[in-house]
C-alpha cells in the first residue's frame, strides 16, 4: 500500500497560498487542513485541548506550542488520506513536535516578492455592508470608489494599507524563516518563485504530479 502523502504549505499574507491550496484540493484531492479552522474545531467541540486553549485565546493571550501541537495532533491522527496543512507550524519548536509524531512528505513554500504583496493588497477595496471584495487591477469596480450592486462608498481595510502590511510581512518573515531553514535542512522544502499564482500553479502541479503519485 503507498505511503500517505503529508504536505505542509506557506508563504506570506497575501501571496496566494489559498488559491494554490483550492487548487491542491482540486486536482490532487488532498484534504485542506487550516490550523485555524482545526483550532475552532476543537475549541466547539469541547475537547480537553479545546477547553484549555479557549482560555488563553479569551484572555488574549497566543495558545503555547505545546498545547497548539496537541490541538493539531488530534486532527491529524484519525486521517486515513493525504493531508495539506496550512498555517502551522509556526516555529522551529512546532515543527519538530510534528515530525516526531508525523512523518511530512513536502513543505510547499510560496516565494512572492514582497512589493508584488504590498502593490496586490493596496489595490483591494471592500463594500462593508456586503463583504464583496474588489481588486483596481484585475476585478476593479464599474464605478471608481463605489459598490456595483448598492452605489455604496467602497472601503480599504486598515490590514491592506501599505506600511500595515508590510509590517505583516517582515512579522511573517522574522517567524517563519527558522523554519523553512528546518525543513531545507532535512531536504523537504520545496520552493516555488513568482509573482502570480496563474504562473506559479504549473510548477506547483507538475512537482505534486510525480510525488503524490509516487508516495
Amino acid at each position: 500500500m503507498s505511503r500517505l502523502f503529508k504536505a505542509i504549505i506557506m508563504g506570506p499574507p497575501g501571496s496566494g497560498k489559498g488559491t494554490i491550496s483550492s487548487r491542491i484540493v482540486r486536482d490532487f484531492g488532498l484534504k485542506h487542513l487550516s490550523s485555524g479552522d482545526l483550532l475552532r474545531s476543537q475549541v466547539s467541540n469541547q475537547t480537553e485541548a479545546g477547553k484549555e486553549a479557549k482560555q488563553y485565546i479569551g484572555s488574549g493571550q497566543l495558545v503555547p506550542d505545546v498545547l497548539m501541537v496537541r490541538l493539531i495532533l488530534n486532527e491529524l491522527k484519525p486521517l486515513n488520506q493525504n493531508w495539506l496543512l496550512d498555517g502551522f507550524p509556526r516555529t522551529v519548536s512546532q515543527a519538530e513536535s510534528l515530525s516526531k509524531q508525523e512523518e511530512v512528505s513536502s513543505v510547499i513554500n510560496l516565494d512572492v516578492p514582497f512589493e508584488t504583496i504590498i502593490q496586490r493588497l493596496q489595490g483591494r477595496w471592500v463594500h462593508p455592508g456586503s463583504g464583496r471584495v474588489y481588486n483596481l487591477e484585475w476585478n476593479p469596480p464599474k464605478e471608481h470608489g463605489k459598490d456595483d450592486v448598492t452605489g455604496e462608498p467602497l472601503i480599504q481595510r486598515d490590514d491592506d494599507k501599505p506600511e500595515t502590511v508590510r509590517a505583516r510581512l517582515e512579522t511573517y518573515q522574522k517567524q517563519t524563516t527558522p523554519v523553512l531553514d528546518y525543513y531545507r535542512e532535512k531536504g523537504l522544502l520545496q520552493e516555488f518563485q513568482g509573482t502570480e499564482s496563474d504562473k506559479i500553479w504549473p510548477h506547483v502541479q507538475k512537482y505534486l504530479s510525480e510525488r503524490v503519485a509516487k508516495d
